[in-house]
């Protein structure tokens, strides 16, 4: 059965993703002194005492702003408060009090849903008493801490499992990840809010509206997809500052963690020599990969080849995409989406198929009898047999009596 989910909700910069990335035990949010880095839901596995539940950290919350991002992160952090079935509100012990807190936490008093209310950056607890100052936010007791530093972190964890609902049986199936990536706007949050049924990562026409990795999970012929919708990754020489910097770094953490890489390329732009790289380190990481051609329906004149002539084209580039799947698609409208989850399932089933040692000899064979290795001074160079040793990915050793003078 489904894990329960903890929402981390609050106003900007009050350490919020240093608390989820506390109770993670890593850095899955972009941390930054800058208020507003944090703009959609990010999924986190989390666990303690036990117990195991999904860690959500959210942008921060800015009650009757206009502005259109703000506007934007407020609606994810109603569709997180939605389907938490804890919330953890954290303010500033520091500044003290503040009138948006007090408007937060007048909504939250009306969500039918437990609330902690944590009161971060109190570094010198337990010699301070600034917790105190908000139980007339009227949430119950405050939870005084130190995210940065871990002070009563466990404390807190504590209360978080102590209000959780009772734990239901579950088969802890491993979940298939998925990396969606490519270059900037091409429709990757776009793909994944299809594919889900709602707007749940935050989708704007300004290219790079997606900073962080962040973990969406979904359900599919009684699998988990874990996809990871990722900022559109950038050649270095346009990283202009730190955030832009560690989303890309982020980026190339996911494809490494990924079982199934979806490239999302923009079809009126066609692919670049960057989805190429992209495609490449997938590929090089292990991950079985899919192409997805975003945009498909702006294409005006395409007649039944038109496709098949486009991955010709690609293949003469980079022979290896002569083995991955393509599909063409509109995010917008729907069109194919619905192919996605059985490509990615057929996909990730690849990573796990074992090969019998006596196929694997008999390509290593034909492979030698068209192209035998170099031969270095001394005694001949031979490639005696081979087996696979491993899955996901696939991995063969070869054995050889001078491996040294094997080139790559």
């Amino acid at each position: 059965m489904s894990k329960p989910t903890v929402a981390i909700v609050g106003r900007p910069n009050v350490g919020k993703s240093t608390l989820f990335n506390r109770i993670l035990g890593g850095r899955d949010a972009i941390v930054s002194d800058q208020a507003g880095t944090t703009r959609d839901r990010h999924f986190g596995d989390a666990e303690w005492a036990g117990r195991f539940f999904w860690l959500v950290d959210t942008g921060g919350l800015v009650p009757g702003s206009s502005d259109s991002m703000d506007v934007a992160v407020r609606e994810q952090v109603e569709l997180a408060v939605e389907q938490a079935d804890l919330l953890v509100f954290v303010v500033d012990g520091k500044e003290g009090l503040n009138p948006v807190d007090r408007e937060i936490a007048a909504q939250l008093r009306k969500v039918r849903r437990p609330v902690i209310l944590v009161v971060n950056k109190l570094d010198n607890f337990p010699a301070t008493t600034a917790q105190f100052d908000f139980y007339e936010l009227g949430l119950g007791e405050p939870q005084p801490l130190s995210a940065s530093v871990g002070k009563a972190s466990g404390d807190l964890l504590d209360r978080i499992v102590e209000k959780l609902p009772a734990e239901e049986p579950g088969e802890g199936e491993e979940a298939v990840q998925v990396a969606v990536v490519g270059r900037p706007n091409a429709g990757k949050s776009s793909l994944i809010n299809r594919l889900l049924g709602e707007q749940r990562l935050v989708v704007s026409a300004e290219p790079g509206t997606t900073r962080d990795a962040i973990d969406t999970p979904l359900r599919y012929h009684g699998k988990t997809l874990n996809f990871i919708d990722t900022a559109g990754l950038r050649r270095r020489a346009k990283v202009e500052d730190d955030i832009e910097f560690y989303s890309t770094l982020r980026t190339r953490r996911a494809i490494e963690r990924a079982d199934v890489c979806v490239l999302v390329v923009d079809a009126a732009n066609g692919l670049h020599a960057q989805d190429l790289r992209i495609a490449t380190e997938a590929w090089d990481a292990g991950a079985a990969l899919i192409i997805a051609v975003n945009k498909w329906d702006l294409i005006d004149e395409k007649d039944p080849n038109t496709a098949k002539r486009g991955q010709d084209l690609l293949v003469e580039k980079a022979p290896f995409l002569r083995y991955v799947p393509f599909v063409y698609i509109s995010a917008l409208s729907g069109q194919r989406v619905t192919r996605l989850p059985d490509m990615i399932l057929e996909a990730a089933a690849e990573r796990e198929k074992r090969v019998a040692t006596s196929e694997v000899n008999r390509v290593l064979q034909a492979l030698l009898e068209r192209n035998a290795p170099p031969q270095a001074p001394g005694e001949e160079v031979k490639l005696l047999y081979a087996s696979q040793v491993g899955t996901r990915p696939p991995t063969i050793a070869i054995v050889s009596n001078r491996p040294e003078d094997v080139p790559e």
